[in-house]
This record gives C-alpha cells, structure tokens and sequence, in this order.
C-alpha cells in the first residue's frame, strides 16, 4: 500500500500524449486519496479487468477499475475495500490542491512519522533489484542466500519464479524468507500460501514468524477444524486467511480442489517440491493448479532431478512453460535463469558459514559383531536364501525377495518377522504346491531363528547381561556418549522399519532406565500435531526427550540440529540419497557443534553375507566423498530417488557385483547426464562465482540501461543498512513516536473505557524490550498471528517486543533452551521488531489517518535555503504494480510560484538526508500556509514535465521486455505447430498462450504524481495568526 495523493497528467499537452498513448488522461494509481460513498480512502491497489454482459460471453466488454482501499476517514478508519468504477462514484482528490498542514508537535514528530508511514507504504518498484528489508531481520544475511533473492527480482523475468536447489541443510528456510519480504515490500506479497510436508508445518511457522514477522495461519488438522467451524461450508476458507500454511498432503485433496481454482495468490511456496514431479499424481495437479493462479512461485527442494528428463521438465514447466520447448527439451538458458543451487563446499557458501555451520566430524562405522543367534540368521539367509545350491525357497517371480529378507533383517529381527509374516498371509491365498509348501516351511524356519534373537535381548535384561550383537553395540555407543536419564546429551537414531522403531523404544528405555517421555518415536502412522509436537519437543532444551528414534518420514526437511549433534543408522540404507537425507537433519547452517554421524554395521561370522555387508558400509563413505565434493551423492548413482537407488543396490548385490560397478567416482558423477551436468555446473556461473554475479544483478538498474540513474547499484549506500526505514534509526524509535502520537503523548497510561487511556507502553531500555496492551483495533490484526504464540504467549493481553538483533536472537535461544519445562514454548518472549512487524503496520496506518485535511500534506522547517516541495512520481502497470519510481524536489528560490528549480533524487533516503529531516529540528510554531499553498500546484506541474523523460524511458524499457516476451512465446507457438496433434502440446500451448495475457497486463497504463512534504527554512518565522490547518496534538 502507498499513501497520499495522484496522478500524473496535468496539463493539457501532456493529457493529450496520454490518449495518443492509449492511456487514460485521469486515472488512480497506489498512493491516490479517493472520495467513494462520503467517506475517504488510501487506493493501495488498481487493476485493469473486464466486465462481461453475459458470463458465456467469450470477448469482453469494456474495461473497468478494479479499487483496492483502505479506510482514512473515522468512521472506515482500518477498514479495507474494493471499488469498481463501474459501480460507485470514485472521486480522485487533485494532489493539485492538497492543503498544507502545520504540525506543532515536537521537533516535528507528526510530520515525519506521516512521512515515513508514507515511505514504508509506498512499494518498492518491481525494476529495482536492491533489497530492502534484510538487514532488519532476525538474520544474519549471508551473500550467497541473497543470490537468489537478486536473481528472482531481477525484471527481465515475466513473473518472479525460482527453484531453490541448494544441498541439503543449506537454509533455503532463510532464503524463501528473504524473497517473501522483498516481495511483499513490493506489493507482491499479500496473499501467500506455503506447501510443505506435514511434520514442517509448525517449523517453517516459526522460522517465518521469528526471524521475518511474517505471520502465517497453520492449517494443519486443528487448523482446518477451525475454519469450519467460523465459515459457512460453501465459503472459500483459502479467503479467509491472507497468509497460510498447509501440508501438501491436505491440499492435494478434491475437497479443496475447486476452491483453489478459484482463488489467485501473489506468492506461492512449495517446498520437497521434488514429490510433485509425477503428471499421474495428485501432488502434481495440485502444483499445476497453484502454478496458474499465482505470480511469484518458489519451488525448493534439494533433490529435484529424479534422473528422468520428463520429470525435470515439468518441474521447469511449473515455474516457466516456455523453458521447456515443444519437444520436451530444456532451454538451457532459460533453465538457468530459474535455478539457483550450491552445496557446503561451494565457494561462496564456504567462505562465509564459518561457525555457523561446524563442519562434521569424519563419519564413523561401528563393527557390531553378531551375537549367536544373529549368527544363526545369517547363516540361514546365506546359505538357504541368498547364496544357496540351487535355487532358493521363493516361490515368487523375482529373485529379489531374499534380499528384501536380507534388508528386514538387517534393521532388526522385529522387521525380519514382520517381513516374514507378510509373506505368510500372502501364501495362505495361493494354491497349495509344494513349491509354496517348501517356501513356507522355511519361511517358518527363519521366522524361529529371528525369534530366538528377541528371546536373547529379553534374557539378558533378566540376568543382567550385558546386551550382545548389534543392539549391543548401540548400548555401547550410547553409553559412551553419555546418554542417560539425567544428561543432556542427545542422539537421533534412525532406522527404516516402523517395527524396529518400535523395539528400539521400548527396549532403550528400559536398557538406559529412560522414563517413557525420554524416547520419542517418529513415522508417518502418527497424525500431523504429534509428527509436530514430537519435532518441536525435541528442539527445546526443556524437552526430555534424550532419544528420538525415526524413520525417513524426519529424514525431509526437519532441523534437529538445535539441541543435538549425534545421528546413529541403526540400519544402513541402502540409498546414497536417504543417508545423505538422513545426515542432513544435524548436519546442516546453524550447526554450531560437529556433527558425528555414526552408522552401525553388522559382522556376522558367514564370510559370502559379511561381504554383502561390507558392500553397503562402502556407501557410508561414498556418501561422504560425494558431501563433500559435489553436496549431491545422488550423482554417484544417477538413479535420483531413493527407491531406485535401493533397487539398484539390491540387484547389485543379488548379481554378487562390486559396489564400485553401480556407484561412480565422484570426478565422473556428472559427466553423463546433462540435466546434473546443467545443475552443478551449468549453473556455476551463476552461483559459485556468487560475487560477481550479484553484482551484475545488484546493478540491473544503472548497467542494463546505460544513461538511466533511477536505480542506485549496491555501491551508492554501501553503509547504508536495509532495514525498511527512512527517516527513523531503528523500529522501535518509529513506534514510541507513533504511541505517542496516537495516544497524545500518553501512551503509557492504562487502557480506559471506550477507547480512552493508552496502551500501558513501557520502554525498558537496558534489556531493549517494549511491550504493550494491544488496543481494540490492533487485534483484527493479531488473529493472522501463529495460534500457539498468541496463547503460549498471551499476546492480547501483554505484547512483548525485543528492539535490537542481539536481543531478539537471545530470547529465541532462551525460548529453545529453557528447561522449564511446565512454561516451555519455543516461541520467544519478546517477539523482534523487525521491518514488516505487524505493529509497525499498524502505527503506519494510525499515522496515515490522522491528517486532519483530505489528502493534506505537511508543512515544515528544515535544512532548506529556500521553500522546497518533495514530490513522489511513479510508473504502475495493469496489475497495479509500481514498476518505476522517482523522488524529486522543487525548490522556489524567490519564495513563489513563478519559478522553481528540480531536484534529482536516485531514491527516498538521498532526498531525506538532503534535507536534513533525519535530525531532530526544533519546532518553534506554525507557519503561514497561505504564503507557501501556491508552491503547491506549481510544483507538480514542474515535476511533470521534467520527469516525462524519465517516465517514458522507463516505459519504453518495459515495452522493449513485453516486446521480448512476446517474441520468446511466438517461437514456442511456432515450434509447437508441428506437434500440436499431441494432447500435451495442446494444453501446454494453451498455457503460453495465456501467459500473452500476462505479458499485456505488465504494460505500463498509469502514472502517479503525489505531493509528500514542503520544507521551508529553518529561519522562517512563526506565523502570528494560527490559521485553521493546523494539526491538534
């Protein structure tokens, strides 16, 4: 949203240019003041859409304004709307006449927080590529994660699309973060929905909610509940809430399908974007559904090639449909433009993780020599199942089912019974052979030697012995590393088979003498709030879990790096992949402990089995060559999904073939696959050499159009921090003066009756916390907030702020590191203060309203020689979007109308510190608005004819891109007409084709002229008659 007044064409000459350009002559833009239904409103959004005599009607009818609005005046004051002109009577406010208010606050506090409100609402344009808001997060920005962040702002993309590729524990959190911040200052970013695996739900909530202030509803099961219970059943809940997050699981169903369809986003995040690759599946209909109706959308996934060249492609195609020709092949260049991927060892992420991200300990594998009944299986397996004289028992069509035996055993005897037992229930359907009778009668044989592993476990827990095998082993190691009832320690045990997960709760708990809520279990039978609950315990310090044993449902994208730095593989997978996957959990940005990833392998005593052995510790190592060579080991086997991966080795091993014959070296990996070779190396231009390539797109602005200063490169301001603030230093000296403004100086009173008092605001500036007592209407805004930190933290009744970054961080530590555990909450205390903190949207509003005069402007004293008006001229597109913007000056040498001299401004903070309005200037009274009033219309006629230059040079740039555009879709158009037989084809044309329609809707139609402030010496005198504009305090 923007604030003031509008718009450009004011004279008659250059009226007429507009219609010649096809433009409208008088129009709205962000940032008018409008008079619709005897109340005023702030335009913070205008579209360009069709009316439509009849619904069937293929051509549309005539064109019409669609209004977004927020209320200014009492009675609409926090109200947002949306006009058609075509239905009510909207009445621009001529920033021609907007009347000069005095402001007798001190030191001119009114003044500058309408300013600055002004400044923070006004969008920043979609062609500058400087980011804005990053060095005022609870972050500490790194260079290689804003890469990605220039790279999707960059305007020579039609939409802002990106896949985040990056390895595994990289942050891609921070960088989704990061890009959701700029596009909201952007005006990119109201409406946004992000997917995710149900079990990160809450995780990414609190990452966005702690480290951006951006607010997400969760919609997990609970989540959902409550919607239904507010909302009638034929209402869109996807309406309701502006900003949400749902598990991909939940989204994919039909219930929510047409609802969808029917609703359009301004950002979308996908995250293990890999899982809706399959065209067949439902994931992917869900993806295709959400990738037409959004602007922005942000793919992540670390593995996003699953090895089939289709499945890659529709992965491209989400993001641009023209990036994948009409044959199926990629553009590489195009390809390029849509990725960004490093690993823990590229140049740019190496030299700036330091102790961020603690470098892992060399993995280690702990022999478990097998006990004598583990013996007893292994022998049976080896000589009866996998190497026998002969053929084997398997009655089957494959001659893997004996490995698959091998592979349940392996995990534990608990998973080797249930595999066998399955395989029972299967038989009992067959006709009754003695092929069938032979293989059950063994299958019962191996079944007995399993058992009498589980009798041995429960026997030495009765005698006091001390545990043999590989459970052994893992006692062993647990112990040593000082896992106990009361230590600190912790470990992440993984294992493949729900059943061993099971065996391994119980019997740790009672082999270490753990309580019972000291083990925590994690798979996909539990539903989302206890997959959430189990991951957020364990983040907390005040958690007594000191043992979380999991499946490969946690292996995706959860963070349990916080409290631990153990992993153990109870089993070892048989997939590069899903150990890498697995390692990643704790080994990954913000890892300030060595991670030790210990992998537990068997010996038995048969030597053929020992080897096969043997062959799956080598993947152990291969894992590690590949981390730290490529940060991809899926390249050593080019299979890409885990399953393919643990087919391949158990075909290997059925083969008796080396492992070296299925898994490459790591100089080789990529040399024959060019879909890899493009994403590890065709894309290092653009992400190793990050330096350089930051800079290329930091200076878009000067470089790509040579002779246009619109937008400073990285080098204009280089200490001039991105925090969103213009005229105040910090956040919180914006909101004391707001408070303070709002409430008339009192704002540390006691909230009254209707509406009196103040907020109960204390400062305490030692500890760097304010906090308040939300007022009434703060609170609609309050309900977009995470429910748990709403009622863990009482925030409606006591609203804790932290005001600087060394705070904020220490409280969200505190939070983690409690060990309270009756008050624990990972939320912290004091939420940060950061840039888009819904606070300060709301101290921005409250300032915006109070202008006593419609579409009034103030009048103050500052570091001027002369009367000098600022003015804001901005370039929007069909959408609404501002894609062009220019801050300039106006200055009367003579004190009138008749002659006034430009000045040029390269952004709004140049133009502040010109004048001088960053210092606190005394305000000794008010000033004859009736002198300076002329200055006014003068002002804007003068800005309007010099910046015509300016603005149809930035026009011309976005018509040369629409241009381009245009072109890249006519030659997909042409290269399809050969195959547009193909049903595919077909809807894949009818896709660029609507993308046509997009292309027309970035074309500029509206420009906006507002007046923000006049400064007048500080020498002139006060007026000694009050007039009636002055503003009560």
């Amino acid at each position: 949203m923007e604030s003031s007044q509008s718009v450009l064409p004011t004279s008659k000459d250059h009226a007429e240019k507009c219609r010649k350009d096809g433009q409208q002559p008088v129009t709205l833009a962000p940032g008018s003041v409008v008079e619709v239904r005897d109340e005023e409103w702030l335009v913070t959004g205008v579209q360009t859409v069709y009316e439509r005599a009849n619904h069937q009607e293929v051509i549309p009818s005539r064109p019409v304004q669609r209004i977004e609005v927020q209320g200014l005046s009492e009675l609409v004051r926090d109200t947002t709307a949306v006009f058609f002109d075509s239905i009510d009577t909207v009445t621009p406010i001529d920033p021609r006449q907007a009347p000069l208010i005095n402001d007798e606050s001190s030191g001119y506090r009114d003044a500058k927080l309408w300013l600055e409100a002004t400044l923070m609402k006004t969008a920043t344009a979609v062609e500058d590529t400087n980011l804005t808001v990053a060095d005022g997060m609870l972050i500490d920005p790194k260079e290689y994660q804003q890469t990605p962040v220039r790279k999707i702002l960059d305007p020579q993309n039609l939409r802002p699309r990106i896949l985040l590729a990056d390895a595994v524990g990289l942050g891609k959190t921070i960088e989704i973060g990061l890009i959701l911040a700029e596009l909201i200052k952007r005006g990119r970013g109201d409406r946004i929905l992000i997917v995710t695996p149900k079990h990160v739900l809450e995780q990414m909530q609190h990452e966005m909610w702690t480290k951006f202030a951006i607010p997400f509803v969760r919609l997990d099961s609970q989540g959902i509940q409550r919607i239904r219970q507010k909302l009638p059943t034929t209402r869109n809940p996807f309406t309701y809430f502006k900003r949400a997050i749902i598990s991909i699981d939940t989204l994919k169903s039909d219930r929510y399908l047409s609802h969808l369809r029917r609703h359009n986003w301004d950002a979308v995040v996908i995250d293990e974007s890999h899982n809706v690759t399959n065209t067949s599946s439902l994931n992917h209909r869900l993806a295709d559904t959400l990738a037409k109706n959004t602007d922005a959308l942000i793919l992540a996934s670390a593995t996003p090639h699953n090895g089939k060249k289709e499945s890659f492609a529709e992965l491209i195609r989400l993001l641009e449909p023209t990036a994948v020709k009409p044959d199926g092949n990629l553009d590489e260049e195009a390809v390029k433009k849509l990725i960004v991927r490093r690993h823990r060892y590229s140049e740019d992420v190496k030299k700036e993780v330091g102790a961020d991200w603690a470098e892992r300990k060399e993995p280690q594998a702990r022999i478990a020599h097998a006990s004598l009944e583990e013996n007893a299986v292994a022998e049976e397996l080896d000589q009866i199942w996998l190497h026998p004289i002969g053929h084997s028992p398997y009655s089957g069509k494959t001659n893997l089912f004996p490995w698959t035996l091998a592979k349940a055993f392996l995990s534990s005897p608990e998973a080797l019974i249930e595999t066998i037992d399955n395989r029972l229930r299967v038989l009992e359907t067959h006709e009754s052979t003695d092929t069938v009778a032979r293989e059950r009668s063994y299958l019962d044989r191996l079944r007995g030697y399993a058992a009498d592993s589980l009798r041995a476990v429960e026997r030495n827990r009765a005698e006091k012995l001390q545990q043999t095998g590989k459970y052994g082993a893992l006692l062993d190691y647990l112990k040593e590393i000082g896992i106990g009832p009361k230590s600190d320690t912790r470990v992440v045990i993984f294992a493949e088979r729900v059943a061993t997960l099971h065996a391994l709760q119980t019997d740790l708990t009672q082999d270490l003498k753990l309580k019972d809520d000291q083990v925590a279990i994690l798979h996909g039978g539990l539903s989302d709030v206890e997959q959430q609950d189990v991951v957020e315990s364990f983040k907390k310090k005040s958690s007594p879990i000191r043992v979380l044993v999991t499946g490969d449902l946690a292996s995706e994208g959860v963070n349990l790096h916080s409290q631990c730095h153990e992993l153990v593989h109870f089993d070892i997978p048989w997939s590069l992949i899903r150990i890498e996957q697995r390692n990643g959990r704790i080994d990954r940005y913000g890892q300030t402990q060595r991670p030790q990833i210990t992998t537990l392998v068997l010996q038995p005593d048969s030597e053929r089995f020992s080897g096969d052995i043997r062959v799956l510790k080598k993947l152990i190592e291969k894992e590690n060559e590949a981390h730290t060579a490529l940060g991809d080991a899926a390249a050593l086997m080019g299979k890409y999904t885990a399953e393919a991966e643990e087919e391949a080795i158990k075909a290997a091993l059925a083969k008796g073939q080396d492992l070296d014959e299925v898994v490459t070296d790591v100089d080789v990996a990529t040399q024959h696959d060019e879909i890899l070779d493009l994403i590890m190396n065709g894309l290092a231009d653009d992400t190793d050499d990050a330096g350089d390539d930051a800079s290329k797109l930091e200076n878009l602005g000067t470089n790509a159009y040579p002779g246009d200063t619109t937008y400073p490169g990285p080098d204009t301001y280089p200490t001039d921090p991105a925090t969103g603030l213009t005229l105040y230093p910090t956040p919180v000296a914006f909101l004391r003066d707001g408070l303070a403004m709002v409430y008339r100086n009192h704002p540390e009173q006691r909230p009254g009756t209707g509406g009196s008092g103040g907020v109960n605001w204390q400062f305490h500036s030692r500890e760097a916390i304010g906090e308040l007592e939300p007022p009434r209407d703060m609170w609609s805004r309050l309900e977009s907030l995470p429910q748990s930190y709403l009622k863990e933290r009482k925030v409606k009744e006591n609203f804790k702020l932290a005001t600087n970054k060394t705070v904020g961080r220490t409280l969200v530590d505190a939070a983690r590191n409690s060990t309270d555990a009756k008050n624990a909450s990972l939320w912290p205390e004091a939420h940060y203060l950061g840039p888009l903190h819904p606070v300060l949207d709301w101290v921005a509003d409250r300032a915006l309203s109070r202008i006593p005069e419609r579409g009034g402007i103030y009048i103050v004293r500052a570091e001027v020689e002369a009367p000098t008006v600022v003015v804001h001229a901005g370039l929007t597109n069909r959408r609404g979007q501002m894609v062009s913007s220019v801050f300039r000056t106006v200055t009367f040498p003579g004190g009138t109308a008749e002659f006034g001299l430009t000045g040029e401004f390269e952004n709004a903070a140049a133009l502040i510190a010109d004048l001088g309005l960053r210092s606190t200037n005394s305000n000794p009274g008010p000033i004859d608005t009736s002198v300076y009033q002329p200055l006014v219309p003068a002002a804007i006629d003068i800005v309007g004819e010099s910046i015509e230059e300016v603005i149809d040079s930035g026009r011309r740039r976005i018509e040369q891109r629409a241009h381009e555009w245009f072109e890249r879709n006519e030659k997909w158009k042409q290269g399809a007409l050969d195959l547009v037989q193909a049903t595919r084809v077909k809807q894949r044309l009818r896709a660029v084709t609507e993308e046509d329609d997009l292309i027309r809707s970035m074309q500029p139609n509206r420009s906006l002229l507002r007046p923000l402030l006049v400064a007048v010496p500080i020498s002139t005198p006060v007026s000694v008659t009050v007039d009636d504009t002055t503003e009560e305090n």
